[in-house]
């Protein structure tokens, strides 16, 4: 018995019908697909505060759960949101120009980011984030970041 050859074109064709047909039956199991969208959402509208909201905490505080936990090498171990709100909302915001998701992956109430922040003065950085949603809410957040440096105000303060 010999093995057939197969182009690379046909076997990419393939995999990318296997992929589409994949997304389709995703996509078509309703709660699945309208949970991950609001969760989507959710953090979409966190992200965009940032960028909107510089004097004003209510709408951040009202998609933060009660009992909300931020955790980050800065060290910050599952700080309170009041907490989160002095040391990083308080102290931060002010630089934020805005954040480009470039990659949200959602699974269930869990929801990865990766994004690039611009600081007001034309600085950038990215991070990772991830989060833990409850009822329609943030339940934690966990940001992974390379230090001191990639923070809005560190960025902003450094020399070009």
């Amino acid at each position: 018995m010999s093995a057939s050859p197969v182009s690379r074109r046909a076997l990419f064709e393939a995999g990318t019908g296997a992929l589409a047909g994949t997304a389709l039956w995703l996509e078509s199991s309703g709660a699945l697909a309208s949970t991950t969208s609001a969760n989507e959402a959710l953090i979409r509208r966190w992200y965009g505060l940032w960028a909107t909201e510089k004097k004003n905490w209510s709408p951040y505080d009202e998609i933060l759960a009660d009992d909300f936990t931020f955790t980050s090498p800065a060290p910050d171990d599952h700080i309170s949101k009041a907490a989160f709100k002095k040391s990083c909302w308080e102290t931060q915001v002010n630089f934020i120009r805005d954040f480009d998701l470039e990659v949200v992956a959602v699974k269930g109430d869990e929801v990865l980011v990766k994004y690039l922040c611009r600081t007001q003065n034309g600085k950038s950085f990215r991070n990772v984030e991830y989060f833990r949603l409850r009822d329609g809410k943030i339940a934690a957040l966990e940001c992974y970041f390379g230090g001191n440096m990639t923070f809005p105000s560190s960025v902003s303060a450094q020399k070009t």
